[in-house]
């Protein structure tokens, strides 16, 4: 795809530089020398010298066209507004699409003088063009990033749609944001930048999925929503499928029955954990990808979301000596988080750690981890059970999920050690029922359970598009029921803007619930023929318990989230 405008004119350029006395005759004579025999942009032959810096050439350069300059490297570019100018026109005549109104499209240019270019983006859009200068190559990189598929990537496609599916596994993974495409298998090259794009993007979740018969979805989930990322013929399913088959060590001829495996790959120097799950569907497999970035481990409490009354119900529940501590939530809701917290602050030269997981997401020091490998009887009770004859003070299963972990787990909190786990449960009181459901006896469950905490994930108002919010019959219908004074509270929200990608909403915080095991709560699972999740719930509201909707509604009143976000996640 060739540009038909490079840049703007280089003797024009030249001249504004002379002008301002920004460039010497010598320098003139060397930077056209130059730009003689390797035939590059004058402007990058200028920066390249270090005769000037980017920003002083393209200020000048601004100034003297009348327009403002705009450094792409500087500002948090918005996908949905890029893509408002086709991938075609955006590079033939290098300008990207940066902000907009109702009536205005504000475009970063190579050349703001083009005016071919603002004829056609004004009839193909029908918006007013606001232009601004950016520096040629910034823009060529942006689009890179926000497209994904250049025309590099049209041909890896193009090759595999015309290849046999044949993959070989590597030796070792290199670091895969450095894609030498001309040594690597065109399949290897493709999926290395969908995995790449959602590390850069900071993604939990990658989804690969038929939509209909014929086109193949890539969605990222970021901050809990989906999002489309690239879409692909039907043909690219079994190479991009068998391709994440072998990098996580499972059966590629099998696509018959679901499948789970991890695969690890480096990405700027970091080791990245994905665990992969596969499974068959009328229109062929579907891949998802959970990423486990170390990286992104929040080790401090104050960071995760406690709010000033809940952290210090919380930190004394950790100092027990011995007892169970549960945390619940649905998946990805942050219970790993947590507790990677919880154990960075009880680590320590006088306490042994032990822990078993499935996948361990991130290392500590100090602290023996154990990865469970079901396929050969690691189970976490069996790998519990074996803790016992280690003499741990602390204790760590990822997740109690059948009768033997959760009968191992309290042997062990009777015999003094603190136990930590997670369950799948919507609050803090329905894990007691939850356990007796199990069938562990309800007298076990009042000596050993200490505590539960139960959380979710919200969204956090984007702080750069943030603004307060006007009360509608709506909002004050929602407030009436959960504030007893809202005349005096504030609330805001995000109008979207290129750092948030129009979402209003930029990263995640927790919302907690921390149900204390006081003697009313054991006497009532004791006598389990009372024990029911309202009535846990009732005891534990009236000892204190700050439920999931109010520390939600306390996060709205200080303005770090907004009410629908708090309406999506907590339960009545």
């Amino acid at each position: 795809m060739k540009k038909n405008i490079k840049s703007i004119n280089g003797s024009f350029l030249l001249e504004i530089l002379h002008q301002k006395n920004l460039i010497t005759d010598e320098q003139t004579n060397k930077i056209l020398k130059i730009q003689k025999n390797v035939g590059e942009d004058l402007q990058k032959v200028i920066v390249d010298l270090n005769i000037l810096q980017k920003d002083e050439m393209m200020l000048a350069l601004a100034d003297k066209i009348g327009v403002r300059y705009v450094n792409l490297e500087n500002i948090n570019i918005d996908p949905t507004i890029v893509v408002l100018i086709p991938e075609e026109i955006a590079r033939r005549h290098q300008l990207i699409a940066i902000d907009k109104d109702d009536q205005k499209l504000v475009v970063a240019m190579a050349n703001p003088l083009d005016v071919f270019a603002h004829d056609e983006l004004k009839i193909r859009l029908g918006y007013e063009i606001e232009p601004a200068l950016s520096y040629g190559e910034d823009i060529d990189k942006a689009l890179d990033e926000i497209f994904g598929i250049t025309e590099e990537w049209d041909q890896i496609i193009g090759k595999v749609e015309n290849m046999p599916v044949t993959v070989i596994k590597e030796e070792e993974t290199g670091d895969i944001s450095v894609i030498d495409k001309s040594k690597e298998a065109p399949i290897i090259a493709l999926v290395n930048l969908i995995i790449l794009r959602a590390v850069k993007e900071a993604a939990s979740d990658i989804h690969i999925e038929m939509f209909g018969e014929d086109i193949l979805k890539v969605r990222y989930r970021i901050d809990g929503i989906l999002h489309d990322v690239m879409s692909f013929p039907k043909n690219l399913q079994l190479p991009i499928i068998s391709r994440i088959k072998i990098m996580s060590d499972l059966d590629i001829a099998e696509r018959r029955l679901p499948q789970d495996g991890r695969i690890q790959v480096n990405v700027g120097g970091r080791n990245i954990n994905i665990r992969v799950s596969t499974i068959p569907t009328v229109n062929g497999e579907s891949a998802v990808l959970r990423i486990l970035d170390p990286a992104s481990i929040l080790l401090d409490l104050n960071s995760l979301g406690f709010s000033s009354d809940i952290l210090p119900k919380f930190s004394s529940l950790i100092k027990n000596p011995y007892g169970i501590i549960l945390v619940t939530g649905p998946t990805g809701s942050g219970k790993s988080t947590t507790l990677y917290a919880t154990l960075n602050l009880l680590n320590s030269s006088e306490k042994k750690i032990m822990t078993i997981e499935d996948p361990v997401e991130y290392k500590l020091k100090g602290i023996s981890q154990i990865q469970a490998k079901p396929k050969i009887g690691l189970t976490f009770a069996a790998g519990l059970r074996s803790f016992l004859r280690q003499d741990p003070d602390i204790m760590l299963v990822g997740e109690i999920r059948d009768r033997e972990t959760a009968e191992i787990a309290v042997q062990a909190a009777l015999t003094g050690h603190l136990v930590l786990s997670t369950l799948h449960t919507n609050d803090a009181p329905s894990s007691v029922i939850r356990l007796i459901d199990m069938g562990i006896e309800p007298f076990l469950i009042s000596s050993s359970v200490v505590g539960v905490i139960a959380q979710r994930l919200v969204r956090r108002i984007c702080p750069k598009c943030k603004r307060e919010l006007e009360i509608t019959p709506h909002i004050e219908r929602v407030l009436n029921i959960y504030e007893a004074d809202h005349k005096e509270v504030t609330l805001y929200k995000g109008e979207g803007c290129p750092n948030c990608k129009d979402t209003g909403y930029k990263g995640r915080i927790a919302l907690f619930e921390v149900m204390i095991i006081s003697d009313a709560i054991r006497e009532v699972i004791a006598n389990s023929k009372n024990a029911n999740t309202q009535k846990l719930r009732e005891i534990a509201l009236k000892e204190g318990m700050c439920s999931l909707k109010e520390d939600g509604m306390k996060k709205v009143r200080e303005g770090i989230t907004t009410i629908e976000e708090i309406l999506r996640v907590a339960p009545d």
